[in-house]
């Protein structure tokens, strides 16, 4: 019992903190990876919040965050459109075995063998073909849609040279939110 109490409530005040800012910094990402995954936001809400349960109990890393990623993403459009949300889940638990089966094996072992260019390359692609899959959700949409998507990007890239206290992002969502609901701007989501 007294193990059990070192580990798990000796920095309560730190681990709440940085459960705070992993939180704030997620919320926007998983809003954006399900609208490129083409379900609903809540969707990728309360699977960032499962996720984060199930690391909290099942045992993270120092440094590490344990959330969804723009590949799975991107990958899982096309598995939402042909069998739809129901085989996301599925889909979802055998990736998680997968990667059970991977640690387990040592295969992250092996990323020593992948160049840095390959990675980069990797990252880059993924970048661009995200961008590519929401291109289609900029073609015929109110002259509104360009205002905040261009106030979003300003707030995303300005706020951090006035404060780094809340993920700029975050405030860009909730302040675009807020101004879209006050005036009455129908911005529809690209899910």
């Amino acid at each position: 019992m007294n193990k059990l109490r070192q580990e798990w409530f000796s920095n309560i005040r730190s681990d709440l903190l940085a459960g705070l800012v992993v939180a704030l910094a997620l919320i926007p990402e998983a809003i954006a990876f399900s609208i490129i995954a083409g379900v609903d936001p809540r969707v990728g809400l309360y699977a960032s919040f499962c996720i984060a349960v199930v690391i909290a109990f099942a045992g993270g890393r120092p440094g590490m965050i344990s959330a969804a990623t723009g590949a799975m993403a991107l990958l899982m459009v096309t598995l939402v459109k042909e069998h739809g949300l129901e085989y996301l889940f599925a889909a979802t638990i055998l990736t998680g075995i997968l990667q059970i089966i991977a640690g387990w094996i040592r295969l992250g072992e092996l990323m020593r063998f992948v160049s840095r260019s390959v990675v980069t390359g990797f990252v880059n692609a993924l970048a661009i073909l995200i961008f590519m899959a929401q291109l289609p959700e900029l073609i015929d949409v109110p002259y509104a849609v360009y205002v905040m998507a261009a106030a979003g990007l300003g707030i995303i890239y300005g706020l951090p040279f006035i404060t780094r206290v809340v993920p700029s992002p975050l405030v860009a969502i909730v302040l675009l939110t807020a101004v879209s609901i006050y005036f009455g701007i129908d911005v529809a989501h690209g899910g």
